[in-house]
């Protein structure tokens, strides 16, 4: 007759051992697995998060298009861009859960910071995935973030979105890997300041101050 603490070594301590091997198993797997499998975007995010910011001065021809506005009104780039006021001009999607935030809270800061004076100024986001970000999106993300009337979202077709970007030096193929940029320019015909990297609201109002004070 077996005892209790036989039974116990015959059925407790091989269990434990089984156990133990499968944990084993699949710390070798998550070690080995390949790079691909990670989420790309989010590989990018991590990376730019510690880099610097890279400014440039770039003049950018942009292509006549029609795209779309968050109140579903048509607007004809480049004029949209032309109104007389400085541009602030940055790319996004809504579904985006890591740059976009960043970058859209970002401008509602220099939104709140400029306060009256964010009237003076046309503050831009396009969206790189048209298709997905209808008007009515566009419009309850705006709201999200408190965008006063100067600030605008846009949506359109893939490819007049594609074209834009292009223009902008700003196409990276695939959403997930579009990385984070701000733009800035004075006036129409004026080169565009660039700002390779996640600026924040200070520095972007940096930017903003230092090309109104070169009028």
């Amino acid at each position: 007759m077996i005892g209790a603490t036989g039974v116990f070594r015959r059925v407790f301590v091989p269990a434990m051992l089984c156990i133990s091997g499968l944990l084993m198993v699949a710390a070798v797997q998550a070690q080995s697995e390949p790079a691909a499998h990670q989420h790309p975007h989010q590989h990018d995010h991590s990376a730019v998060m510690g880099a610097a910011i890279k400014r440039s001065e770039v003049v950018y021809q942009i292509p006549a298009l029609a795209l779309v506005r968050q109140d579903g009104k048509k607007a004809i780039f480049p004029a949209e861009l032309d109104d007389g006021r400085p541009v602030m001009l940055q790319f996004i999607y809504t579904s985006c859960t890591t740059i976009c935030p960043v970058t859209t809270r970002n401008f509602a800061r220099v939104q709140e910071a400029l306060g009256k004076e964010s009237s003076q100024v046309h503050m831009v986001s396009i969206s790189i995935d048209p298709e997905y970000d209808t008007a009515p999106r566009l419009e309850a993300y705006a709201k999200k973030y408190a965008a006063s009337a100067q600030w605008q979202f846009y949506t359109g077709t893939l490819q007049d979105s594609v074209s834009l970007q292009k223009a902008f030096d700003a196409y990276r193929g695939d959403k997930m890997n579009h990385t984070p940029v701000t733009y800035l320019r004075l006036a129409p015909g004026k080169p565009w300041v660039r700002l390779d990297g996640l600026a924040s609201a200070d520095e972007t109002l940096k930017q903003y101050r230092s090309l109104l004070a070169a009028r």
